[in-house]
């Protein structure tokens, strides 16, 4: 089964993260929240969310990790040591990443955006160092997955289920769900 982490810091953006969460476990795929700080966690709007983990607690490899946007919590994934340190591993491993909103910026910092094509929140572009900018809702170049705000959250999720499923389950949720964009 494939194993998902979606990282949680306070101020993320709700529907970013919940939406991938419940898209991805929709497609009976292994989610696991995991906070940088503690399990209790604040999204940008005053969601209070409990993660499944804490980060340090976290084991073994994940084969898609996921970084939602939201205030202040992509600059706090962007800032965090430990959090550079598992992208570059997923890197170096040939796993997928995920980005949305401006948590892309933390792909830009560790320079894993050099010559991709990439996109986020508007305003954010000049965080993404070497990208290729695009204004498409979801942009997967290589391993690398991102994805402009709330509004794109539902196509990005149901684009994480093609790449780690396939499009026929997406498919089937996106009927499901009466998605029809």
């Amino acid at each position: 089964m494939n194993r998902v982490a979606v990282l949680l810091a306070d101020g993320f953006e709700e529907i970013e993260a919940l939406t991938v969460v419940d898209v991805l476990r929709r497609a009976d795929l292994q989610v696991t929240t995991l906070a940088l700080k503690h399990k209790d966690v604040k999204g940008a709007h005053g969601v209070q969310v409990q993660a499944d983990a804490l980060l340090d607690e976290a084991t073994g490899d994940w084969d898609l990790l996921v970084l939602p946007g939201g205030q202040p919590g992509a600059d706090t994934l962007r800032d965090d040591p430990r959090v550079a340190k598992l992208l570059h591993k997923q890197v170096q491993q040939g796993r997928w990443l995920a980005a949305i909103c401006a948590a892309p910026i933390a792909l830009g910092k560790q320079g894993l955006l050099k010559g991709k094509k990439a996109t986020c929140y508007p305003g954010f572009e000049g965080q993404l160092t070497g990208a290729q900018l695009s204004q498409d809702a979801v942009v997967v170049d290589g391993k690398i997955v991102t994805s402009r705000g709330p509004a794109t959250a539902l196509p990005f999720a149901l684009e994480l289920v093609t790449l780690l499923r396939d499009k026929e389950s997406s498919d089937r949720l996106r009927q499901g769900m009466l998605v029809h964009a």
